[in-house]
């Protein structure tokens, strides 16, 4: 059964009090979920829906609308490679394919030793350096596959 710190559910609270809706502090508090599990559990969409007096329904629609946040266990390094209209044209659909080939993973799942996960995103904003992808919070633009995979690789991967 999913629970929250007594820190996480402190912050929580106060994010509700900082908002005249209770719904700003969804983004807030799936964040802070996130950052204390690596990825949004389903359950713990039950326990903000109850904590924050909000219809779970409104937590999934901001948790599924957004890349940024993890829907399902993600490796120590997550290289999220944008797919979007100009990463696209310039190899990014290739790149993505070249890294979960290099490293034997399916997209958008985690490897079995829990080191990498490679995930296809949609825009990351950096049109004018694509292709490009995301590693944690860190973006690493002009990439070629050879490229991500040794930049992969240097962090660990």
């Amino acid at each position: 059964m999913f629970k929250l710190s007594k820190e996480s559910e402190d912050f929580v609270k106060k994010e509700l009090s900082r908002y005249e809706a209770k719904y700003s502090a969804i983004i807030p508090s799936l964040f802070r979920v996130q950052k204390d599990h690596g990825w949004v559990p389903p359950e713990a969409v039950s326990v903000l829906a109850k904590l924050m007096e909000i219809p779970e329904a409104h937590i999934n629609e901001v948790l599924y609308f957004y890349t940024m946040f993890n829907k399902r266990p993600v490796g120590k390094i997550h290289a999220q490679v944008c797919c979007n209209i100009s990463c696209a044209m310039n190899g990014g659909r290739e790149l993505a394919d070249a890294l979960c080939k290099s490293f034997n993973v399916q997209d958008g799942v985690m490897s079995a030793d829990g080191k990498i996960t490679v995930s296809r995103v949609e825009c990351l904003g950096s049109c004018d350096t694509a292709p490009m992808m995301q590693v944690n919070d860190r973006y690493i633009e002009n990439l070629t596959p050879e490229l991500a995979v040794r930049k992969l690789k240097e962090m660990g991967a």
